[in-house]
């Protein structure tokens, strides 16, 4: 069956998130910048924090929120960082975990540093960012955390190894982090391969459109405003009642 790209539908901003002070990692590029876009375009103030400053100044805009450099491995980078969203904001009562890194090397070869990396940056770094939010969850109702796992959290393949033990911990991670710490809400959102620059790092657009598309029942890799909306639904008031899922959205990667 031949598939062909659909175009994404137009969704104009609705005020979903109006009042709501957010921090969201990884916003310098890709996924996290659309979500964090995304957010104020609904009405949140945003702390959009990343390694990488530059990526922040090419979109964000005074009276967004705040921009801040963190590196999410590190504890007390981490805590600075939270610290002083908070402080700008006047609180705190979304989190989006959306930063990460890579890794494509088969198991036998991956070296004990990339290892460590992998998992310090997907797996510690969501772990260390959630704590450091969590007194300032704690003090509002209808808080919310979502955190980013992968389809290969879910359903790993060759070569991804150490990335998929890091994402599969976030899945394990956020349940745990449901029960612990309800009523705050804690998601994880699981994608398949998106139109990124750490996915385009590793593809050319046509590998992406032939080999990489053609695994997913919707014949194509997502765009990150559709990773983001996700995001949206489970920051937001219409997903009241969900707590402790992984949500695969990957175009029937997951079962195709």
């Amino acid at each position: 069956m031949e598939h062909k790209t659909s175009s994404i539908p137009d969704m104009p901003p609705l005020g979903r998130l109006k009042g709501r002070r957010i921090v969201v990692t990884g916003a310098g590029s890709g996924i996290g910048a659309s979500i964090a876009q995304l957010f104020i375009a609904e009405g949140a103030q945003v702390a959009a924090i990343d390694r990488n400053e530059e990526g922040i100044s090419s979109w964000f805009k005074a009276g967004q929120g705040i921009a801040l450099k963190a590196d999410i491995a590190d504890e007390q980078s981490v805590n600075d960082a939270v610290r002083r969203a908070a402080e700008a904001l006047g609180g705190i009562d979304g989190l989006v975990n959306a930063a990460g890194v890579s890794n494509t090397d088969l198991l036998r070869d991956v070296s004990l540093e990339d290892w460590r990396r992998t998992i310090d940056i997907n797996l510690t770094g969501s772990f260390l960012v959630c704590r450091a939010c969590l007194p300032w969850l704690e003090k509002v109702q209808d808080s919310t955390i979502v955190n980013f796992s992968s389809g290969q959290g879910l359903q790993p393949f060759v070569r991804r190894g150490a990335y998929a033990a890091s994402k599969a911990g976030v899945i394990s991670l956020s349940k745990t982090l449901a029960m612990e710490w309800a009523p705050i809400r804690v998601n994880t959102i699981c994608p398949g391969a998106v139109d990124t620059p750490m996915v385009r790092a590793g593809y050319s657009e046509e590998a992406l459109r032939t080999q990489v598309g053609t695994r997913y029942a919707l014949g194509r890799v997502a765009e990150s405003i559709e990773i983001a909306r996700a995001a949206l639904f489970l920051t937001g008031g219409e997903s009241s009642f969900v707590t402790g899922i992984a949500m695969a959205v990957d175009g029937g990667r997951s079962y195709h």
